[in-house]
Formats: C-alpha cells, sequence, structure tokens
C-alpha cells in the first residue's frame, strides 16, 4: 500500500471519528437545557437561540448527506445552495422539542456515519461544485460536518457563559 494512500485512509478514518465525537459533544451540551431554556437563550438579540441552532444542525446535517450522495450518483453535480434563515422561519424551529430534535439528528448522523465509513476510494474521489466553496471533494465533506457542529458548538457554549 502506498504511504500516501495509507495516509489518507487514516485521515478519512479520523474525520469520521470527529462526526462522532462532535455529535457527543453537542449532546452533553445541549442535552442539559430544558426547551424553555433552549427556546429563551439567544446568540444575541436578533441571534439564533438554542433550540434554533440545534434544530438547524439537523436539518443541514441531512442537507450534507444529500449533497455527499448527489457526489456519488452524479459527475461532479451542483450542488444547491439553501437559505439556512428562511428554513428557520419555515419550520418553525422554536415550536421543536430540544431532545427530538437532537435525537433525529443521532438518527441522521449515525447513517451518515454508516456512509462514509462505506465509500471505496474510487468514491472518495468523487466530488462537485459547492455553492460557496466551487469545487467540493467528497473529504470536503467529510470535513465539513464536525467542523459545522464545532463552529455551533461554540456559539451555544457563548450564549451560555453569557446566561
Amino acid at each position: 500500500m502506498d504511504e500516501s494512500a495509507a495516509a489518507w485512509r487514516a485521515v478519512r478514518a479520523r474525520q469520521v471519528i470527529a462526526m462522532r465525537l462532535s455529535l457527543k459533544t453537542l449532546g452533553h451540551i445541549a442535552l442539559g437545557l430544558n426547551d424553555e431554556k433552549a427556546r429563551s437563550l439567544r446568540d444575541g438579540a436578533d441571534g439564533w437561540s438554542i433550540l434554533e441552532i440545534v434544530c438547524h444542525l439537523r436539518d443541514f446535517d441531512e442537507i450534507f448527506y444529500q449533497r455527499a450522495q448527489m457526489m456519488l450518483a452524479q459527475d461532479h453535480p451542483q450542488l444547491p445552495a439553501y437559505d439556512h434563515e428562511a428554513m428557520a422561519i419555515e419550520r418553525n424551529y422554536q415550536a421543536d422539542s430540544l431532545a427530538q430534535a437532537y435525537s433525529a439528528l443521532q438518527t441522521s448522523r449515525a447513517r451518515f456515519v454508516d456512509f462514509f465509513k462505506g465509500l471505496t476510494e474510487a468514491s472518495w474521489a468523487r466530488g462537485g461544485i459547492h455553492p460557496e466553496r466551487d469545487s467540493f471533494s467528497m473529504t470536503d465533506a467529510a470535513m465539513q460536518v464536525p467542523l459545522h457542529d464545532l463552529d455551533h458548538i461554540e456559539q451555544i457554549t457563548r450564549v451560555l457563559s453569557r446566561s
């Protein structure tokens, strides 16, 4: 086995581990909150509540999965853009339950982890055109998941530190 290929396999395996750990970290933080607190604590006057952040993570986990599926099924597809602010309003995130939103995220993430674990070398080489980043590889997709989680985990902990 070529050293470079082995190194990439190790990086990808760590990315999958990071997907699991970031989700567990979110759960440890968010599930200690009741729905009332999760709805009322916000990232600034016009910012999202903790509940809205978790709902956003849940919905974007599904979007990230769909984009990865497109990259696997199509030759270099144009990946769709989404308006996360509009989604929060249209889907009425504030009416959700924190525990249910997190549970749905856990289910989505388990499927996504299995997806990445099942990719062949040829599948990892697939890519698409991201609406904000241009060329986007399957490796980018695997990195995007825990980094997106981490961005919002920082946001939640910042909100909690001010409460």
